[in-house]
């Protein structure tokens, strides 16, 4: 079986700027705005890093989400749907990075699926 350790953890916002220099200022988290990607990233020394997502419909204010590595993304959430879990979001393209999903465990728990990009 294969590790699926947390990797990314996701906080709605509503101003990302704001966010950002909030928690840069409160923990010492080096921040960085990506205003093509409506999105801003977090490094928190010591575990895993994140982003601020911007608040919608979908995302509302006080949505965290933990994101949790994994080798193969269609067979966890085959897996996860056969559990009575549901996929949310089907498997997604983060150009240049890698993929990602969300799902809800069958207690309504939000969770994110991530795979990296393989380096060359």
């Amino acid at each position: 079986m294969s590790k699926h350790p947390i990797v990314h953890i996701e906080i709605s916002a509503k101003d990302l700027v704001k966010a950002s220099n909030f928690y840069s200022e409160l923990f010492g988290w080096k921040t960085e705005n990506v205003p093509e990607m409506n999105y801003a990233t977090f490094e928190a020394e010591g575990g895993p890093g994140g982003g601020f997502s911007p608040i919608m419909d979908t995302n509302p204010p006080g949505t965290v989400t933990v994101y949790v590595q994994t080798d193969n993304i269609d067979a966890d959430l085959e897996k996860i749907n056969r559990l009575g879990g549901e996929t949310i979001v089907r498997k997604t393209e983060i150009p240049g990075m890698g993929w990602f999903a969300i799902f809800s465990d069958p207690t309504g728990n939000k969770l994110g699926l991530y795979t990296a990009t393989p380096m060359q």
